[in-house]
């Protein structure tokens, strides 16, 4: 079994500088509580085949989670799977960042969960709950990006 969750959020800030912040993947804390630990390799700027690293606490489990990135068009759409081993794991995910009137930014997330041996079990708990924080995780990514970004 598998499905896909989505968030839909504006940012107050301009298409390009948004791109930038989440092709960075070491922010991901900033608006992921469920990352503890994150790291990119090559320590290049993000491309096709960039990889992130991560130790995320999920359930009140850690797990180690490794994404690489599949396609990346700057400024406007980024792709990723997930190549570690784990019970329930994004089959594919991605941003879509679409420029707005006066220096606004729509983003688009989504990730289509699937899971894998006892994960077969556990993935539509784990839609259920990334459904229900979608909002909410939209909320973070936006209050983050308008943080991390100075107003032009």
């Amino acid at each position: 079994m598998s499905g896909r969750f989505d968030v839909v959020v504006e940012v107050d800030r301009p298409a390009k500088e948004v791109f930038a912040y989440l092709a960075d993947g070491r922010n991901d804390p900033q608006f992921s509580p469920r990352v503890l630990r994150i790291e990119r390799v090559p320590e290049t700027p993000t491309a096709i085949g960039t990889v992130f690293r991560s130790t995320v606490k999920d359930a009140g489990m850690k797990t180690a989670r490794e994404f690489r990135i599949t396609e990346f068009e700057e400024p406007v759409r980024i792709r990723w799977t997930e190549v570690s081993k784990n019970s329930v794991a994004v089959r594919e995910g991605g941003y879509d960042v679409e420029s707005l009137p006066d220096g606004r930014t729509r983003v688009r997330l989504h990730n289509v969960l699937e899971g894998h041996g006892l994960g077969k079990l556990l993935v539509g708990l784990a839609l259920a709950a990334a459904r229900k924080d979608a909002p909410a995780f939209g909320a973070r990514i936006k209050t983050a990006a308008e943080t991390a970004i100075t107003p032009g």
